[in-house]
């Protein structure tokens, strides 16, 4: 099952991270996982949010550049081993990672976001090995 993450553009200057997490805020839109990469001119926000259609509209009219992203969000056991294991199971069926950040643990699973050269394939390889990938309604019940 595909998830949507929500990706912000954003200028590497004091504050402006600020300013998309005060819009996400005002707007009820709940934060699950993050990641950002940073250049000297700019930085890519990653979010996986309880609503991002509604977080990339706001963001948008705020006059932010957004756009939403597939992305598989899949539960794994949380012992040593087992992303490994995970990541083996897509190289050998063909698929590349394009990139992977991490989400929360809980209990004894932990959950990665990551993005697949066919996130599509993906899913259906790591369905068929067993692997649980959340729904965007999945994700919403983490909130």
């Amino acid at each position: 099952m595909n998830a949507k993450q929500l990706s912000v553009f954003i200028e590497n200057r004091q504050g402006r991270l600020g300013e998309v997490l005060e819009v996400l805020k005002k707007n009820d839109i709940n934060i699950i996982s993050l990641s950002l990469a940073d250049t000297t001119e700019y930085g890519l926000l990653r979010l996986i949010v309880n609503n991002p259609q509604e977080g990339r509209a706001q963001l948008s009219e705020a006059g932010f550049s957004t756009m939403l992203t597939d992305v598989l969000v899949i539960k794994i056991a949380h012992k040593a081993g087992s992303l490994q294991e995970l990541l083996k199971v897509l190289s050998d069926n063909g698929i590349n990672i394009e990139y992977m950040y991490g989400l929360s643990v809980e209990g004894t699973s932990a959950y990665v976001v990551l993005k697949a050269s066919d996130p599509p394939a993906a899913d259906k390889i790591l369905g068929k090995a067993g692997v649980t990938t959340l729904s965007a309604s999945d994700i919403e019940k983490l909130n």
